[in-house]
């Protein structure tokens, strides 16, 4: 057993016995780990308020490789990130985040998931709550960016089954494929499975892909389209039938009164 110190984020706390609680944490240096705080439900506990979900601090493990529960040491807080509480829309999306790096983060190392995530709760902590469809941007592409580097990023420049380019400057509907991973040419694209971005959406979804890019603006339809397609994605790549309750959360705002829509929504980045 090694004493490890490591930066690490608060992903799940359920309580263990009277006075313990196990933590799901992400560290930089150990990948998706569960510790047991000992004493963490004690009123004078050593580890104070810093194991709140999404917290950020440093970490002391005793490390074990043979084993799949470790022991918390210390949580030396860095950063509370009440910000986040202080606005449901920002706060869904970085819960939906951690719950994406909870399930398909492996407990090894991967700094630059664990950079990526740190990245993405920071964005939305400073984000305006104000519009709401900044901060769904903001939410989706940072999902995205953590998707990619946790290797499943979507082909959008070449065809996912064939390799032929993929012009998103073309006025004709680019056909997406969460099956196959990205983007389809029109030889391979089916006639009826595959989603039908029209022009726009695609080139939103290429910036919300790139972390250079503008941070494009969207209405309420086309931030709820983009959450759809995003959140399609993370559930057939994760290949589970347990639910995401983070997730579903966010992608279909369920704090908000969703009143009937007058006109047909944009179907085709939803389907």
């Amino acid at each position: 057993m090694s004493l490890v110190t490591t930066p690490a984020i608060v992903l799940q706390t359920y309580r263990y016995s009277e006075t313990s609680k196990v933590v799901r944490l992400a560290t930089r240096d150990l990948g998706v780990q569960s510790a047991i705080a000992k004493g963490a439900l004690r009123p004078k506990s050593r580890f104070g308020a810093g194991l709140e979900l999404l917290s950020e601090g440093m970490a002391q493990l005793y490390f074990r490789e043979t084993r799949e529960l470790h022991t918390l040491g210390a949580f030396d807080l860095t950063n509370l990130r009440r910000e986040l509480a202080a606005d449901v829309g920002r706060f869904a999306g970085a819960t939906a985040l951690a719950e994406v790096m909870l399930r398909m983060a492996p407990p090894a190392p991967l700094a630059p998931a664990y950079d990526t995530l740190v990245a993405g709760l920071d964005v939305l902590e400073a984000m305006p709550s104000s519009p709401p469809e900044g901060v769904d941007a903001a939410a989706i592409r940072s999902l995205w960016h953590l998707v990619s580097v946790l290797g499943f990023a979507p082909s959008l420049a070449s065809c996912a089954r064939d390799g032929t380019t993929i012009t998103s400057q073309s006025d004709a509907p680019v056909a997406f494929s969460v099956a196959d991973g990205g983007a389809l040419c029109p030889r391979c694209a089916p006639t009826e499975a595959a989603s039908r971005l029209p022009p726009q959406a695609f080139r939103d979804l290429v910036a919300l892909n790139d972390v250079r890019a503008t941070l494009p603006l969207l209405d309420s339809l086309h931030a709820a389209a983009h959450r759809r397609l995003v959140a399609r994605f993370v559930r057939y790549h994760l290949a589970e039938t347990s639910p995401l309750s983070a997730l579903d959360f966010w992608e279909h705002h369920a704090w908000m009164a969703h009143p009937a829509p007058t006109h047909t929504p944009i179907p085709s980045a939803a389907s």
